[in-house]
């Protein structure tokens, strides 16, 4: 069966454009948006769309478009990365679905993969849900899950994400009417909000486990360090365990550009950091 979809994505959920164009299903159109250049681009989404001749719209869903939507014979609204809640579609629409990177329905939430590791869980994965109007509270198509490493850090768990993602987008792709008609009820979940700046920051009180932990969580995102009076933009860090008797936040040793800092149970090596907050960098206004 054919299906004609629109797709709303940014560049982590290439694999699903991608794979649902392999399967045979016709794309009509792309939505996406400005994106912040660090966790979210659009370059490559935006030249896929380009290379079928599709139209992209950079603004906001509204209403009219999703008419515009059944006007072109779409069946299918697949939403893969979205800053803006969608309009009700049924009026104009056979379906509409969600790609989420939980195993719903833990970790609800825009921004869920820092909290899963920070939140010290042990599997995680993507789900692929009906899209209804409260945000990933659908009813599940299907997922694909995953452990995550006792070492996890972001960036292996976004790779991990998207790889699972490409893998769930073959299997809806395939079977999308019978998953559709079995989809399961959520029932009751956690929802994880989005981190501020108040989650990066460093808490040199606390163990150096936790503290690499945070890090590990935010990874190029970047972690914010006080020491002394200065403020510091942590990408990467180490850590060991080891009695001393300073106070935990006190900078203990330089070596060229590392930092060495006391913490309760040993001491945390600042290795890579920037003076510049990075959301400055890329023009954003602070979370």
């Amino acid at each position: 069966m054919t299906l004609r979809f629109a797709i709303t994505a940014t560049d982590r959920y290439l694999s699903v454009f991608e794979t649902l164009v392999d399967a045979g299903w016709q794309a009509v159109k792309l939505f996406t948006g400005v994106t912040d250049e660090r966790l979210h681009h659009n370059k490559a989404v935006i030249k896929l769309a380009q290379a079928l001749a599709l139209p992209v719209q950079f603004s906001r869903i509204e209403e009219v478009d999703l008419q515009a939507l059944r006007e072109l014979g779409c069946d299918v609204l697949v939403v893969a990365s979205y800053q803006w809640r969608i309009p009700e579609w049924q009026p104009y629409l056979k379906y509409a679905i969600n790609f989420h990177p939980s195993p719903l329905p833990l970790g609800r939430g825009p921004e869920p993969l820092a909290p899963a590791i920070l939140s010290g869980e042990h599997y995680w994965g993507v789900s692929c849900h009906k899209l209804t109007p409260e945000f990933d509270a659908g009813d599940v198509l299907d997922e694909e899950c995953f452990p995550i490493d006792e070492d996890e850090c972001h960036e292996r768990l976004d790779l991990k994400v998207q790889m699972a993602a490409k893998r769930l987008a073959m299997r809806v792709s395939h079977d999308f009417i019978p998953l559709w008609d079995h989809a399961k009820g959520q029932g009751p979940g956690t929802y994880f909000s989005h981190w501020n700046n108040g989650d990066r920051h460093l808490d040199f009180s606390l163990t150096v486990d936790e503290i690499l932990r945070c890090v590990r969580a935010f990874g190029t995102i970047e972690t914010i360090a006080i020491i002394g009076d200065m403020t510091f933009y942590v990408r990467r860090a180490v850590g060991w365990k080891e009695i001393h008797s300073y106070q935990p936040g006190s900078l203990v040793f330089v070596s060229g550009l590392y930092m060495v800092v006391a913490v309760q149970d040993g001491y945390i090596g600042i290795v890579e950091w920037s003076l510049i907050d990075p959301d400055v960098a890329v023009g954003k206004i602070g979370r």
